[in-house]
């Protein structure tokens, strides 16, 4: 289902009443339609029915965080994401920015700079859109291809390397930043993994042995120790 306006469409999602209340009256105000949900849960729901330019996530919720819903969101659905954060240490806001938010706005805000820094992401993704074409969606792997809007990846001679779920999850979520590292327990939040039990080195090894010339010596899924993984495009 689309939601059919001119007005641009906002998914706002906070654990706290009054700020759903203001982020939907003052946004709609402005010429925005908006959605609300009262958690992470409420929000994958209603992301299945609705077609959003972008997300307004509180990072403190109840249940799944706003930081583990915004990876989601960039794995699945490709929106830009605005982070409402109490926190303010460092590494918080970083955590954030892994997972695939555009920006973060601090608790409390004015809800004046909400807007301009709304305004300043859908600037930003809106002239994006226009100049991709399908070569973007085409990444070269040492000898292999990879079609990120097919989730297929080739081989030299053109045949499709059958990947099981997981490994194609996986390398579909690294193929969304390419030549740049992604920590592995980003990469877990993102496929709904146990950091703990070494699930993503599992799925990578696998992965790793489908699609890696010499896996014994990987030219394709790097080891950035201490940064994480990173896929790399020629």
């Amino acid at each position: 289902m689309v939601l059919k306006a001119d007005m641009p469409h906002i998914l706002a999602v906070d654990d706290d009443d009054r700020i759903r209340q203001l982020l939907a009256q003052y946004l709609t105000k402005h010429g925005y339609m908006v959605i609300t949900a009262q958690d992470a849960a409420q929000a994958r729901e209603i992301l299945k029915k609705y077609e959003f330019d972008m997300c307004v996530l509180d990072v403190m919720m109840p249940g799944e965080s706003g930081v583990e819903l915004a990876g989601h969101i960039q794995l699945r659905y490709d929106i830009p994401v605005l982070l409402l954060t109490a926190m303010t240490e460092t590494k918080d806001r970083i955590a954030g920015l892994e997972a695939g938010a555009d920006d973060y706005l601090s608790k409390p805000f004015e809800p004046q700079e909400l807007l301009l820094r709304m305004q300043a992401i859908l600037r930003r993704t809106q002239k994006a859109a226009p100049e991709k074409n399908s070569d973007e969606e085409i990444l070269r792997l040492n000898q292999r291809t990879y079609n990120t809007a097919q989730k297929t990846i080739h081989d030299g001679d053109g045949n499709v390397i059958s990947l099981t779920e997981g490994e194609s999850a996986l390398l579909y979520a690294l193929s969304q930043k390419p030549n740049m590292p992604i920590r592995r327990e980003m990469l877990a939040t993102q496929l709904n993994l146990d950091m703990n039990d070494r699930a993503v080195d599992v799925q990578l090894t696998r992965l790793r042995k489908k699609i890696e010339p010499d896996p014994t010596n990987p030219s394709v899924i790097l080891t950035l120790r201490g940064k994480g993984y990173m896929l790399k495009t020629i």
